[in-house]
């Protein structure tokens, strides 16, 4: 498979088009960026951690019944995606309160919540992807109906669910995690993006160690260890 013209570039990923018009190459960057990319930095070889990562859970999902939009792992850094139109809404699903979630409702940091919150987020750099409820995704056109918010927080969760048993079983607490979806020609509605320490966060079950982007966002360093560490235990059983 060719990878020709870049056609999209993110703060994680570059996407670039194929000889096939269904299909795109996704090459996953080493750049950091935190608080809406106010915050930057590069972290040699965290680009071919994040993929190899994101590969192994689009893979455990997939076993799971949920549809993703990858198609094969190219090299260490690149996979060959379906081509689908993103639905500009982030659906991030919450255990335990932490960062804007704790901040903006006084909960104290580490309180495990009651049950799985799941928020949307409007994806919309120049707005700084506000928190918003049903009603305005419905307003903005973000879809076509409430029953494909439905959707989106049903598969939120069950991805929350397949997750949250694998990394207690690897004693990682999932603490949260953004996931996009993309609708392909078909109209499916599926798993995009990535999944991947830079848009979940990992705690360690015994120490409650950050191995995540928040050792980027609060200048813990070590970034490239925890990763690793990630992607150790994924790989451990």
């Amino acid at each position: 498979m060719n990878k020709g013209a870049l056609l999209y570039e993110g703060k994680g990923k570059k996407l670039f088009l194929t000889d096939d018009e269904n299909l795109l190459v996704s090459e996953f960057k080493d750049d950091l960026t935190a608080f809406n990319a106010e915050k930057k930095g590069n972290e040699a070889g965290k680009g071919a951690l994040n993929c190899k990562i994101s590969t192994q859970l689009f893979h455990l999902l997939e076993k799971h019944g949920i549809q993703t939009h990858l198609v094969k792992t190219l090299d260490d850094t690149n996979q060959l995606i379906k081509k689908v139109k993103i639905i500009p809404i982030e659906v991030v699903v919450r255990n335990i309160a932490t960062g804007s979630l704790a901040k903006r409702l006084g909960i104290k940091d580490g309180t495990v919540l009651p049950f799985t919150l799941v928020e949307f987020y409007y994806k919309d750099d120049a707005l700084g992807d506000p928190i918003i409820n049903d009603e305005h995704c419905l307003l903005l056109n973000l879809v076509k109906s409430e029953s494909d918010l439905e959707e989106l927080k049903r598969l939120g969760r069950e991805i929350n669910v397949i997750m949250k048993s694998f990394f207690a079983e690897r004693r990682l607490k999932l603490v949260d995690f953004k996931v996009e979806f993309g609708v392909d020609k078909e109209g499916n509605i599926l798993l995009s993006d990535e999944i991947s320490p830079d848009s979940c966060r990992f705690w360690d079950m015994d120490t409650n160690e950050k191995l995540d982007k928040d050792r980027f966002r609060q200048g813990l360093g070590d970034v490239k260890v925890a990763y690793e560490e990630v992607l150790k235990r994924i790989l451990s059983h």
